[in-house]
C-alpha cells in the first residue's frame, strides 16, 4: 500500500510541525485539534516559521507554498479521519485522553489506516485494547522541534505488525527523518532514557547544593559539548511535560521515589513551565 493521506492529531508545538513535515513530504495532510484558536495559532506560527526557513535557504518558497496547499485544519475528528492512510497522535501526555482519542480514531478511520502515538512515555500497548486491529498501532516519536531534529524512534509493540513498521518507516523517511527502530517497548525509549539520567543527576546536584543551575548547565555544555544545558533544555521542552513524564515513570515502575523532584514539582505547581510561560529554571522575562 502506498500511503497518501496523513492525519496529525494535536496542533501544539509538536503536532503542528509534524503536520508540516508530512505536507513537505508530499502527503495530503490534515491537522486536527479540539480548539479552533489552537489551529489558528498553529497556522500563523507555521507561516512565520517557514518564512524564516525560506529566508535561510532551508526550504524553497515553491516547496513551502505547495506544502501549505496540501495542509488543511479541522476541529471535526470524524471528517479529519475519514479516508486517511495514516494517523500520528501528538496530543497531551495523559493516558486517559489518548485512550479516548484512539477509541474514536478506531471508529472513524479506515481499518486499513496505520496509527501511531508520538508519546515516548506511553507505549502503544497501553492503547491497543481500545483499537480495532491493534496490529496497525505503534509508537513514532519525533523530537522537539520536529522540523529541526531529524531523529524519530519507531517502536514495535508486541501487538504491532511488521507491515505497520514498514509503512511508518516509509512515511518518516519521506519526511526526511532518520529512523531508529526499537524491537521491544520500554519506558522512555532510547534518547529519553539517556536524557532522564542527565536530568535526574543535574537536579540532584542542584538540590544538594553542589552547584547552581547556571554552573551545571555550563559544565554540561562546555565539558560534554552539548548544545544546551539540562536545565535550559527542561525549560525548552516544558516543565509540565517533564513533570507528567516523571509521574508516568513512577507509575510504570511502581516506585513513588521515581516521581517528580521537589524543584520540578514546585515550578509546576507555581505555573512556571519554562520558556512558554516566561519562567522556569531561568527567568525569560515578558514575551
Amino acid at each position: 500500500m502506498t500511503d497518501q493521506t496523513v492525519l496529525v492529531c494535536g496542533a501544539g508545538a509538536m503536532g503542528r510541525q509534524i503536520a508540516m513535515l508530512a505536507a513537505l513530504g508530499g502527503y495530503e495532510t490534515r491537522l486536527y485539534d479540539v480548539a479552533e484558536p489552537q489551529l489558528d495559532d498553529a497556522l500563523h506560527n507555521l507561516r512565520e516559521l517557514m518564512a524564516r526557513r525560506v529566508d535561510k535557504g532551508r526550504n524553497s518558497a515553491e516547496e513551502v507554498a505547495a506544502a501549505f496547499e496540501r495542509l488543511t485544519v479541522t476541529t471535526d475528528l470524524e471528517v479529519a479521519a475519514s479516508g486517511v492512510d495514516a494517523v500520528i497522535e501528538a496530543i497531551v501526555e495523559r493516558l486517559d485522553v489518548k485512550r479516548e482519542l484512539f477509541a474514536q480514531l478506531s471508529e472513524y478511520a479506515p481499518a486499513t489506516a496505520v496509527l501511531a502515538t508520538n508519546s515516548s512515555s506511553i507505549v502503544s500497548s497501553k492503547l491497543a485494547d481500545v483499537v480495532s486491529h491493534p496490529e496497525r498501532l505503534c509508537n513514532l516519536h519525533f523530537f522537539n522541534p520536529p522540523l529541526v531534529l531529524k531523529l524519530v524512534e519507531l517502536v514495535q509493540g508486541p501487538h504491532t505488525a511488521d507491515e505497520t513498521i514498514e509503512r511508518f518507516t516509509a512515511i518518516a523517511e519521506r519526511m526526511q527523518r532518520v529512523v531508529v527502530k526499537l524491537d521491544k517497548e520500554i519506558f522512555g525509549f532510547v534518547v529519553n532514557r539517556v536524557l532522564r539520567a542527565i536530568f535526574d543527576e543535574s537536579i540532584y546536584l542542584y538540590e544538594s547544593g553542589i552547584a547552581s543551575v547556571e554552573d551545571i548547565d555550563t559544565a554540561v555544555t562546555q565539558g560534554l559539548n552539548h548544545p544546551i544545558g539540562p536545565f535550559a533544555l527542561l525549560d525548552l521542552t516544558g516543565i509540565d511535560v517533564n513533570y507528567h513524564i516523571k509521574q508516568l515513570e513512577a507509575e510504570d515502575l511502581g516506585d513513588p521515589a521515581a516521581g517528580p523532584s521537589k524543584t520540578l514539582t514546585e515550578l509546576y505547581e507555581a505555573g512556571h513551565l519554562g520558556r512558554k510561560t516566561g519562567r522556569g529554571f531561568y527567568d525569560y522575562g515578558s514575551k
